[in-house]
C-alpha cells in the first residue's frame, strides 16, 4: 500500500456470516504494509483474529435478532500505528468490567476482549451520542 495512510470504511449488515470476509480484509491489508519489518503472516492471522472477536461482540450487543442493522468497521493506517474501530448500536458494555477469563470453561465470556487485549497494543471501548465505539490500536514499528 502506498503513501503513509490509508483508511478502509466497512459497512456489512449484523450477521455472522459475514466474520470471514471481516477478517480476510484484516489479513490483506497486513500483508500490504510496505514499511512493516515484523512477520507479516502473523500480523494477518493476529488481524484476522480481533476484527473476527470484534464483530462477535458487536452482533452480540447490537442485537442478533435485528439483520437489518450495520456494523461499521473503520481500518485506519496512519504513520506506524495500525487503528481499527467498530462502531455499534447496541447496549453497550463496561470494558474494564470484563474479568479474565477462566479458559477451562467452555462458556466463559470476556474471551474476545482478553485476545483483543492481548494481542493489541491499545483498546479502548466508550459511548457517543450514537454509538458504541471499541477503538484498538498497534504499533508496526
Amino acid at each position: 500500500m502506498e503513501g503513509n495512510r490509508i483508511e478502509v470504511d466497512i459497512k456489512v449488515p449484523n450477521k455472522t456470516r459475514y466474520l470471514s470476509l471481516i477478517g480476510r480484509i484484516g489479513e490483506d491489508i497486513a500483508r500490504e504494509l510496505e514499511k512493516y519489518s515484523g512477520d507479516r503472516d502473523t500480523l494477518a492471522y493476529h488481524l484476522n483474529l480481533v476484527l473476527t472477536e470484534a464483530m462477535v461482540n458487536a452482533i452480540k450487543h447490537a442485537g442478533p435478532n435485528e439483520p437489518e442493522k450495520l456494523v461499521r468497521i473503520i481500518i485506519s493506517l496512519h504513520a506506524s500505528e495500525l487503528t481499527i474501530r467498530v462502531f455499534d448500536d447496541g447496549q453497550g458494555f463496561d470494558i474494564n468490567a470484563i474479568p479474565t477469563p477462566n479458559f477451562e470453561e467452555l462458556e466463559d465470556r470476556g474471551r474476545g476482549i482478553f485476545l483483543i487485549r492481548s494481542l493489541m497494543d491499545s483498546v479502548s471501548y466508550h459511548k457517543n451520542c450514537r454509538e458504541n465505539i471499541l477503538e484498538m490500536k498497534k504499533k508496526l514499528s
